[in-house]
């Protein structure tokens, strides 16, 4: 496993690598100073994850956010200080961060999470080639772009895999009305809840054994959607 630490502290670096060596013996950790450098290791290294600060020196860390997002899924969480408030933590999801540390953190704290989004996300397309099964029921070749549902192929349009798709990746969290827009339809489309609900029903409709008690593909009253599924 590689980890890419993206922090100008060096000292909190040394602690992040510490960890990861003691429960991980075979890790490889890289840290960098600047959210620059950071992308280029990003691109060239394929990280299996990476820990940025909230702060850094050269960018602001929704920008250094959004700039990953644009060429890759890696998981991301951000080390957040005690400056930072809610807002700034949500608005860093929304962007595309995958979890959130306050700091000082503590060591346990530090493993479990990445435990945690690496147990999300290790099966989630981020391989060529790869297959993710959810249930013993759904299947998802990545590739291929090609689901099924207990061996039988399920028609998709494309609107519909990408909606599937965004809602697996992030397994077991609430996405956003607001982001599950940006991701599926773009930024302008910010307002326009009622094209989720009406891709979810479709996708309910051919997914879920009975549509109107979904088990997969559930609603968070005033807030958004999350995809619930064990992977087999």
């Amino acid at each position: 496993m590689k980890v890419l630490v993206i922090d100008d502290n060096q000292l909190v670096s040394k602690d992040i690598s510490f960890c990861l060596v003691v429960r991980y013996p075979d890790v490889s950790v890289v840290a960098v100073d600047t959210g620059a450098e950071g992308l280029k290791m990003i691109e060239s290294e394929w990280p299996d994850v990476v820990i940025a600060s909230s702060s850094l020196p050269d960018m602001a860390i929704l920008d250094l956010v959004s700039r990953i997002r644009d060429f890759s899924d890696v998981p991301l969480i951000i080390l957040s200080s005690e400056m930072d408030t809610d807002m700034d933590r949500a608005r860093g999801l929304e962007t595309g961060a995958d979890e959130y540390i306050t700091t000082p953190f503590s060591p346990m704290e530090l493993l479990a999470r990445v435990k945690a989004l690496l147990r999300r996300t290790q099966r989630l397309g981020f391989k060529q080639g790869h297959v993710a099964a959810f249930g013993g029921e759904l299947s998802i070749n990545f590739d291929t772009h090609e689901v099924s549902l207990a061996g039988k192929r399920v028609k998709l349009t494309p609107i519909e895999y990408q909606l599937l798709v965004e809602l697996v990746r992030n397994e077991g969290r609430v996405l956003t009305h607001r982001v599950i827009l940006e991701k599926v339809w773009g930024a302008e489309y910010g307002n326009e809840n009622s094209s989720i609900k009406k891709y979810i029903y479709r996708l309910r409709s051919k997914l879920e054994c009975d549509a109107g008690k979904p088990q997969m593909l559930l609603n968070e009253r005033g807030i958004g959607y999350r995809f619930v599924g064990s992977s087999v």
